[in-house]
């Protein structure tokens, strides 16, 4: 009885080496492991075959059977991996990066159009000799209205359609209480622009409740109106090609007198009868004029000693007609598809 049972046992322990050997996946030398090591196989039922033996039998068959266990438990482990370790040569084979070729490339930022001109609205008054000021979006009634003769009773103060704050502060309007503070602290001559976000209670496709606006003003002993068209039409040229028609209008800033408004001459494609045509016209652009003398006061400059002009213009405005875009809201979409235009 004893032989028999360790006859079997070799004839399994031999037969499944053999096989586990020439396993060609992971997934058949699991199922060979269950097929001889698990409760249903050879060994499991040599084990139990032991009840029948005699007391001196029984040790003799299960240190055969543990043999067995233990050298397929290891043929098991040996095969398992050699085929990892092939199974992971293969993907490195086939996932190998040839690390001499050019990488991809990525996406890349554009700068902001907004941004773009406001560079460059800096870099043409600067190298027409003008410094860039700064000042505070938060504002006082003072500098913002006040000093600007804007009374508090003034039209002008509707116009501006003014975001208030708690304790008399309030969001700037325009960017022209940078005039105030740059006069109350240095003296003339001086050639200033500052640029920055202004502020006003509006929203539609050609105004935003956020704009920029860049303010220029200069003051000396001797400044005339003839300086300011001067200053202007070189801007232009410089902004927009030489050769623009400029024309100056007309009309009324509080903060200002004589004040004007100027028009640059501008092509806009017009469908008439059906056809695509090219109409010249004219084109606002900006607000100008000689600074008031009760500004000049309000500075702290002396208007019968010194004159001097300011203007206003919307960065917005100036983007809008440098690009051909239509709708102001455009910039602050943040849509990249728009923005990698630029």
């Amino acid at each position: 009885m004893l032989e028999t049972h360790l006859a079997a046992l070799e004839q399994t322990e031999q037969e499944a080496v053999r096989l586990i050997g020439q396993a060609s996946s992971l997934k058949e030398v699991e199922e060979l492991r269950v097929r001889y090591l698990g409760r249903k196989s050879a060994l499991t039922a040599a084990m139990k075959a032991m009840k029948g033996l005699t007391p001196l039998e029984k040790p003799i068959l299960g240190e055969r059977a543990n043999n067995a266990k233990d050298a397929l438990t290891r043929a098991i482990a040996a095969r398992k991996e050699a085929l990892e370790q092939a199974q992971s040569g293969s993907v490195l084979e086939r996932e190998t990066i040839d690390v001499t070729l050019p990488g991809d490339r990525g996406p890349r930022g554009r700068v902001h159009p907004i941004s773009r001109v406001i560079q460059e609205v800096e870099d043409i008054f600067v190298t027409m000799g003008f410094t860039v000021e700064d000042g505070p979006e938060i504002e006082d009634d003072f500098h913002n209205f006040e000093a600007l003769n804007i009374a508090p009773d003034h039209p002008a103060r509707d116009m501006h359609d003014t975001f208030y704050l708690p304790g008399g502060r309030l969001l700037r309007t325009h960017t022209s209480p940078v005039q105030i503070r740059t006069m109350r602290r240095c003296q003339p001559p001086l050639a200033v622009i500052s640029i920055g976000k202004t502020y006003r209670v509006d929203s539609d496709p050609t105004h935003s409740p956020m704009f920029h606006q860049v303010e220029g003003f200069m003051i000396d002993t001797h400044v005339t109106f003839g300086d300011l068209k001067g200053t202007l039409r070189q801007f232009i040229n410089h902004m927009f090609g030489e050769g623009r028609q400029v024309r100056f209008r007309p009309s009324y800033f509080p903060f200002t007198e004589p004040s004007a408004e100027v028009d640059m001459k501008w092509s806009v494609t017009k469908e008439i009868e059906g056809k695509r045509v090219e109409v010249e016209g004219w084109l606002e652009i900006l607000g100008a004029g000689m600074i008031h003398p009760f500004v000049m006061e309000m500075g702290g400059h002396d208007p019968s000693k010194y004159t001097g002009f300011a203007f206003g213009v919307g960065i917005e405005r100036l983007a809008m007609l440098k690009l051909g875009i239509k709708d102001i809201r455009l910039f602050y979409d943040n849509d990249v598809r728009f923005l990698g235009q630029f």
